[in-house]
Order: C-alpha cells, then structure tokens, then sequence
C-alpha cells in the first residue's frame, strides 16, 4: 500500500482487480510456480500482448510480482510469480474499508 492509499482504497483496487475470469486465470496459473510470459500465454491460450494487459493490472495492485532473466542464448526473459496476499470479506471487514475510502479512486473500473 502507498503512502497515499487508504484501506479502503486498497480493498476496491484489489477486488476490481480480481473481478475478471482472465485474471482469475492467470493467478490460477501462477499459484505455486513462476512463469515466464510466453509459457504462461500459451499455457491459457491467450496472446503475449492481452496478457501482458491483465499482468499489468495483476502487478498494479500487488497480486504478481516480475523479474526479468536473461537465458543461456541471451534472451531477455520477464517472469511473473504470485505475490502472497490473503483477502478476507466481512461486514466488519468492509465497514472498516469503507470508513477510510477516498472517493476520487481511479481504475476501480477497469
């Protein structure tokens, strides 16, 4: 969380995030292995680049974190892995969140 993201913030940036199968997916794909993008894009059969959209917001709200290799033939290799993170959705949970929320969010939509 920034220094500048509430709870609140925090709770809606992380639930838009996780509130598309595709990216439902691709956590589903990286859970207990790292892969690098053109693996992970042919193992959900989806383009490098459609992909690359969902690894962006998946890393935007801190659910995947990337690292880039080099191989042993010189290619620059971006590897994603699931960063730990445990969501839990209570009535108290979310009326702390809400208490703490910024209105003017953005991406909460996308």
């Amino acid at each position: 969380m920034t220094a500048t993201e509430s709870a609140g913030d925090r709770l809606l940036l992380v639930l838009a995030t996780l509130a598309n199968p595709h990216r439902l997916r691709v956590l589903g794909a990286l859970t207990g292995e790292r892969q690098y993008v053109s693996e992970l894009a042919r193992a959900l059969g989806v383009s490098r680049p459609l992909l690359q959209v969902h690894l962006r917001k998946l890393e935007h709200a801190g659910l995947v974190s990337a690292s880039i290799e080099v191989s042993e033939d010189g290619k620059a290799m971006k590897f994603y892995e699931v960063v730990p993170f445990d969501v839990r959705l209570t009535p108290q949970a979310i009326a702390e969140a809400v208490a703490t929320l910024n209105t003017t969010v953005k991406g909460a939509n996308a």
